[in-house]
């Protein structure tokens, strides 16, 4: 039987290795399935082929161990040494070569990925030189109507920003909808300045430019709206912007992404894609609400005592006041 010859192997190989990767790249089922921001898709074609890229490595890696390992290993009775081989130049440089090349192709690609999503130019529609008009939340917000807690009066001055701004297509024109964002333990808090209505949600409308102004109280935390493919830190004394446009309808999961202390893993809100019609409609309503009532939002949990703060978590948890009373006396 004649020999299939090397380069007749090397080609099956490599037209195999390129379809399976192509294919993981394509159904990893790693990202949410919903993309609902525009964003999203810059972010999963990028994901996608660097799983291509790492599917193709690992193959080929793991591959020649593998093969090495069979066609190389010692026979039964072999005691003598192997072939005295003290390098490779060709090899070493093509296995140099090849890694550079995809490191700087993939480095360009995030480049162009993080200009279309406007990481190059935050607050340049406000101020220019990366500055943004911002308030600076210095407390706990407070009630449903009533303007937020500022830090003294901050009027005039130029909070330095950093985050995604607008895109290239939307770069120099003002958003379609400012939200002010502050993050703290251990809840997020949503104000909208045009209307001054205070929220524990975020309410947007599907397909219109949204800015977000983010801001911590006090201390880090993490913005992430995975089905939008966002996510941006927000710290204490600093404004991020993050600018997104909403391309679904539908509610979808907001989650701190950064570990704040005991009770991050509940740091948890939603955001709600309207259509046009009903965030009108909500917007509306939550106008009338809150020229009526005033509704606490957010706590600060500093200005609350032990057992107040453990009640809240006590609840439903069918646990009696007294070891809620002991839990809060107890020493720290």
């Amino acid at each position: 039987m004649k020999q299939i010859p090397a380069p007749i192997w090397t080609l099956v190989i490599g037209v195999v290795v390129t379809l399976v990767s192509i294919w993981a790249g394509y159904n990893h089922h790693i990202l949410p399935t919903e993309q609902a921001s525009s964003t999203a898709p810059l972010v999963d074609n990028f994901f996608n082929v660097m799983v291509m890229i790492g599917t193709a490595l690992f193959l080929m890696v793991e591959g020649a161990i593998v093969f090495s390992m069979i066609k190389f290993r010692q026979r039964k009775g072999d005691e003598t040494d192997g072939l005295p081989i003290e390098g490779n130049l060709p090899l070493e440089a093509f296995w140099t070569a090849i890694p550079a090349v995809i490191c700087i192709a993939l480095g360009v690609y995030s480049v162009f990925v993080f200009q279309e999503m406007g990481g190059f130019a935050p607050g340049d529609h406000a101020h220019g030189h990366g500055t943004l008009m911002a308030q600076a939340p210095a407390a706990i917000v407070t009630d449903v109507g009533s303007p937020m807690i500022t830090e003294g009066d901050i009027g005039g001055q130029k909070i330095p920003v950093y985050g995604f701004g607008a895109s290239p297509e939307e770069e120099g024109n003002a958003p379609d909808l400012a939200v002010n964002v502050t993050g703290l333990q251990f809840a997020w808090v949503f104000t909208y300045p045009d209307s001054g209505i205070t929220d524990g949600e975020l309410h947007v409308p599907v397909g219109k430019d949204v800015q977000v102004n983010l801001t911590a109280q006090d201390v880090i935390h993490s913005f992430w709206i995975p089905q939008f493919r966002l996510k941006q830190d927000a710290m204490p004394g600093q404004t991020a912007e993050l600018r997104f446009v909403p391309t679904k309808p539908g509610t979808y999961s907001i989650v701190c992404a950064e570990l704040c202390g005991a009770y991050h893993g509940a740091m948890r809100t939603q955001v709600i894609v309207h259509t046009e019609e009903d965030f009108s409609h909500w917007l509306e309503s939550r106008t009338a609400t809150s020229s009526q009532n005033s509704q606490t939002v957010a706590i600060n949990p500093a200005e609350r005592s032990d057992a107040d703060y453990l009640a809240a978590y006590s609840q439903g948890l069918d646990l009696d006041a007294q070891l809620v009373s002991q839990l809060a006396h107890s020493p720290h």
